[in-house]
């Protein structure tokens, strides 16, 4: 039943996805608290050109593919910033215009270069493939991710939740956010050979959009998206296993993508909550009494 376990690329996978779950659960979560979940699919497409000229400059290296995702990222990420601020086009047009270009940018790289096929497995991922460069890189971005949120936890919280209180406080408010996008594009980075550019998005955004249909707090949220997503790994790696046909990283995200669908039908706040609602007056009653730091699903969430 679990000859799986003897096998080491099993294990392999098994290892980096529990790794990989730490790290990009909180990011997938503040994400979709700061309702920025499209920026996360904007930003992997966004790295392609990156990871592109990085494979064509140095071949097969992961470090090579790295720094030049990492460029593209950022570059995508200031331009966006830039644009919105001098001229009149709102940041979501920029930011959709610009990873438009850059992935189209890639792909014309792509093909140009003639080395389509060695590359789409970083596209699409690898899961069952990794190899020890692979794994440096995911430990890596684990613990720069987890070090970072715990000295940026409060801060970027009281700035998901009240933006205007968190400026009145900051000498350099745009920082922390800064910092967070920087852990956006760093994850799915370190996620882009294990799962691709493409499903690492689905492993950040759908654990934490189904764990935001149970929790009430905030650090029940975190937890909860980390097993959401740490679960998706496993039963989408075991799946693949039994079923060889079946891709591993599309597998997981559609592991998750179950995990939504069954929390927004069971939970207390799914539409399950939605038709058992209780009185106005008693519903504003449990709005009081919610704590400060997680908003609460009746009131809208305040975002920057």
């Amino acid at each position: 039943m679990f000859e799986w376990l003897e096998y080491d690329f099993m294990l392999r996978a098994l290892a980096a996805t529990s790794v990989l779950s730490f790290s990009i659960a909180p990011v997938g979560a503040f994400l979709v608290l700061r309702r920025l979940s499209l920026a996360g699919e904007a930003m992997a497409h966004a790295i392609v050109p990156g990871i592109v000229i990085g494979f064509v400059v140095a071949g097969l290296s992961v470090a090579s593919m790295v720094v030049g995702g990492l460029a593209a990222g950022i570059t995508v990420a200031i331009l966006t910033s830039l644009l919105a601020r001098f001229t009149i086009i709102r940041e979501d047009a920029s930011l959709a215009s610009l990873y438009l270009i850059a992935l189209a940018l890639g792909i014309f790289i792509l093909s140009a270069s003639g080395s389509a096929v060695p590359l789409k497995s970083f596209l699409f991922g690898s899961i069952l493939g990794i190899d020890n460069e692979t794994l440096f890189l995911i430990g890596a971005t684990a613990t720069i991710t987890l070090t970072s949120f715990a000295l940026i936890l409060r801060p970027l919280t009281t700035n998901t939740i009240d933006p205007v209180f968190h400026e009145s406080q900051s000498k350099r408010p745009g920082l922390v956010v800064q910092w967070f996008m920087f852990l956006v594009v760093l994850n799915l980075l370190g996620a882009f050979k294990a799962l691709g550019t493409l499903m690492a998005v689905g492993l950040m955004i759908l654990p934490a959009t189904a764990a935001r249909y149970w929790a009430s707090t905030l650090t029940g949220y975190l937890i909860l998206t980390f097993v959401f997503a740490i679960a998706s790994c496993w039963i989408g790696l075991i799946i693949s296993y039994y079923a060889p046909d079946v891709p591993s990283g599309p597998a997981i995200v559609l592991v998750a993508g179950g995990f939504f669908a069954a929390s927004l039908l069971l939970a207390p706040q799914g539409l399950g909550f939605m038709n058992r609602r209780e009185p106005e007056a008693e519903t504003s009653q449990q709005t009081a009494n919610v704590p400060s730091n997680f908003p609460h699903p009746h009131q809208k969430e305040k975002v920057q």
